[in-house]
């Protein structure tokens, strides 16, 4: 049991997926600053990116890129079928709505199941990976393949250097 407790420590504990719980001294909400926290570089930080088609109706979808990297939307597009249209990045109040998570704490875990997620390739090399407890107060480091797995995300080119 951590000692912060958020569906995606639930989520680790059940599916018995070694994590170490990373406390912060105060609330994180940037790449940088969870970093620093953490004592990690941000080349093993994963950014969560929730993308709103821009169609209705809306649906979205979560792609993620290491810290120091951009997110191609449009490579995100290419990726997935052509029934997708033009993404926009989802607002503050959309990416609570519909992950649950407050900007800047958002996990590419226990997410709607019918969302898609995709994860830049380079996070699959890494020897390990950081991403949010789902609180800003803790991250959460671990092994690329288990976050992979847990997430359902597919691998793809979306990042630009």
């Amino acid at each position: 049991m951590s000692a912060i407790q958020t569906c995606v420590t639930e989520l680790l504990e059940a599916a018995g997926v070694p994590y170490r719980l990373l406390l912060h001294s105060e609330p994180v909400f940037t790449v940088e600053a969870a970093a620093a926290q953490r004592g990690v570089v941000k080349e093993e930080m994963v950014k969560s990116i929730l993308l709103r088609e821009k169609a209705q109706p809306r649906r979205y979808v979560m792609a993620c890129v290491l810290g120091h990297m951009r997110l191609n939307p449009k490579a995100v597009r290419a990726f997935l079928d052509d029934d997708w249209k033009r993404f926009t990045f989802a607002s503050r109040q959309e990416i609570s709505a519909v992950t649950g998570f407050v900007q800047g704490a958002v996990v590419p875990l226990c997410l709607p199941p019918d969302m898609p997620v995709v994860f830049d390739e380079a996070i699959a090399a890494c020897r390990n990976v950081n991403i949010s407890s789902g609180d800003p107060l803790a991250g959460i480091e671990l092994k690329p393949h288990d976050l992979i797995r847990l997430a359902g995300a597919r691998l793809a080119a979306i990042a630009v250097p």
